[in-house]
């Protein structure tokens, strides 16, 4: 799929961006390109491969969760609009 002139000038549009002529002919050839690229993708026998998130196998580092006791409350609630029995006052929202 071929993009031309007209695309990149109503996407430029839409997206608020005032091109010069030059940059207009360097997108439709840049985007044309990365087009044809996928189309060659799609080309690829892709029915034996598995589907995947990752190339590699991912693992999530995360820390162990601990309560811990909060030792500066006060420099804390110094900065709430509202506090009450030492914790954030907030409008109640739920009627």
């Amino acid at each position: 799929m071929a993009i031309t002139k007209k695309d990149v000038e109503h996407v430029a549009k839409l997206a608020r961006l005032g091109l010069s002529e030059e940059e207009i002919e360097l997108f439709t050839r840049q985007l044309s390109a990365i087009l044809d690229f996928a189309g060659s993708l799609q080309k690829l026998d892709t029915k034996n491969i598995l589907p995947t998130s990752h190339a590699i196998p991912m693992k999530n580092v995360l820390r162990e969760d601990k309560v811990v006791t909060c030792q500066n409350t006060e420099d804390i609630l110094a900065n709430a609009p509202a506090e009450e029995d030492h914790m954030f006052r907030v409008p109640r929202i739920i009627e």
